[in-house]
């Protein structure tokens, strides 16, 4: 725990720099600067509609009016909804469209442990049943459905699922529906996600799914390296998204990249693609820095990966898969990571075995192609690769280059175990598996910019009695 503390300091001391500033000016009224898709004409502060922030009364009641109420200016300019200092207990609320939802840094958001106030919502088209029980799931903390230009922000306020209730009826095996997200936005365009601390969810942190025109940057994310599927963010049948200057401490996946499961995602059929992930770091002993799959039944296509570094972290950016997924992981270009204390540093999985019932197809084979590594630094590994595709269907077009890996002190004896693989590798230290051999080549990345790159935001405020 202590080693692990010790590297997240480490990391968010390294990502510090990319982190927006702030300014406050004035004395009895501060003004905030931030960036944001867009400024909004009107405002208001979660206490003009009753909000209470002593950590113990419930606020849903509040959030929910201020909500409704912004929701009917919020076509003429925009609106935006400021959390100011203080501790927000509340239940699950949704937001709405050219609305802005402001966390003041010295404001805590803390998600009730009181079940009623978490209300269901329906099942994920392309899973067809709850993650954690087949028959539903609630609602996020914060949600959203159906919405255009909507922005969760602050200047570094926090988000605290207060996990632990859920953790345990996890454990205990008394979960019926699938416990609660964080954030979840759904079937929605232009959507920002920045400039917060969340802090023990339920389950998955940040989840857009069915959405495009994303972005989500200087994200700390921290919950405990064995609460169960904290994963960071997981963009999910979404196309066009942008995730960076971003930190995770998690329990699972630092990021999931998915697109629905078996036979649900195949009728679903809405890959995630255009995905950009840069400047990110990443702590989590079990599980992999980023993860595309398993969940990929929509296709998974067009992934750029750069700049990352991963401390005490199970694996770099895995691919997992299995018979009766269907569909493709392909174009995948990674380079320039920093990997330290890793059990794996390349872990292709086909072979990944859960189904959400018996349904699924067993003549469903995914696809695994055009999956590029370059310019990679580990050290401390336990164990190279495990490459493992499918009998009869490898995964091909694989590509590995510049690569430099110091093992542990008592590293796993075959560096290199290839199964069912076909590629390329060149300049790779130690020395690749024959499933992979020699050829002169730099694996390639992509030249162009996805559109999401070239968004801009705007520098937008708030003023107030902070």
């Amino acid at each position: 725990v202590f080693e692990t503390l010790i590297s997240a300091i480490f990391l968010l001391e390294l990502l510090r720099p990319n982190v927006a500033e702030f300014r406050a000016v004035g004395l009895a009224t501060s003004t905030i600067t931030f960036p944001a898709l867009n400024c909004r004409k009107h405002s208001a502060v979660l206490t003009d509609f009753g909000g209470i922030g002593d950590g113990k009364t419930s606020n849903t009641k509040a959030f929910e009016a201020a909500i409704m109420n912004l929701s009917q200016v919020a076509p003429d300019g925009g609106a935006q909804l400021i959390v100011p200092p203080g501790k927000w207990l509340t239940g699950s609320f949704n937001l709405t469209s050219h609305f802005t939802l402001f966390v003041h840094k010295d404001a805590v958001i803390l998600g009730s442990q009181d079940e009623s106030e978490w209300p269901p919502v329906a099942l994920l088209p392309s899973y067809g049943r709850g993650r954690d029980a087949p028959s539903g799931r609630l609602s996020s903390l914060i949600f959203g459905t159906n919405l255009t230009d909507v922005v969760i922000t602050g200047n570094n306020g926090t988000i605290d699922g207060q996990g632990s209730y859920w953790w345990k009826l996890f454990r205990d095996n008394k979960m019926t529906v699938t416990r609660p997200y964080v954030i979840e936005i759904m079937y929605s365009k232009h959507v920002q996600i920045s400039n917060l601390t969340l802090v023990n969810s339920p389950s998955w942190n940040v989840h857009p799914i069915y959405s495009s025109d994303i972005i989500i940057q200087h994200l700390t994310v921290f919950a405990p390296v064995d609460s169960p599927n904290t994963d960071g963010i997981d963009p999910d049948s979404c196309t066009n998204t942008r995730i960076e200057d971003s930190f995770v401490v998690s329990g699972d996946d630092c990021i999931a990249v998915k697109s629905g499961w078996d036979e649900y995602g195949i009728k679903f059929n809405m890959p995630t693609k255009q995905l950009v992930i840069r400047r990110f770091a990443c702590i989590s002993p079990s599980s992999a820095t980023i993860a595309l799959g398993s969940e990929m039944s929509g296709g998974i296509e067009d992934v750029r990966v750069e700049d990352v570094t991963a401390i005490n972290t199970e694996s770099g950016v895995r691919i997992k898969t299995g018979v009766g997924r269907g569909a493709y992981i392909k174009d995948v270009y990674v380079r320039n990571m920093s990997l330290n204390t890793m059990k794996y540093v390349f872990w292709m999985t086909g072979d990944y075995g859960s189904h959400p019932d018996e349904e699924f197809d067993q003549n469903a084979f995914p696809v695994i192609k055009g999956i590029n590594y370059r310019d990679i630094v580990a050290d401390n590994v336990t164990q190279s690769a495990q490459l493992d595709g499918i009998g009869k269907h490898p995964f091909t077009d694989i590509c590995i280059s510049n690569i430099n890996i110091k093992l542990a002190a008592k590293p796993k004896g075959v560096q290199w175990n290839c199964n069912d693989v076909q590629g390329v590798a060149n300049r790779v230290s130690p020395e690749p598996c024959n499933l992979l051999p020699r050829k002169e080549i730099d694996c390639p990345f992509p030249k162009d910019r996805l559109p999401i790159e070239d968004v801009q935001l705007k520098t937008c405020s708030i003023s107030g009695n902070f």
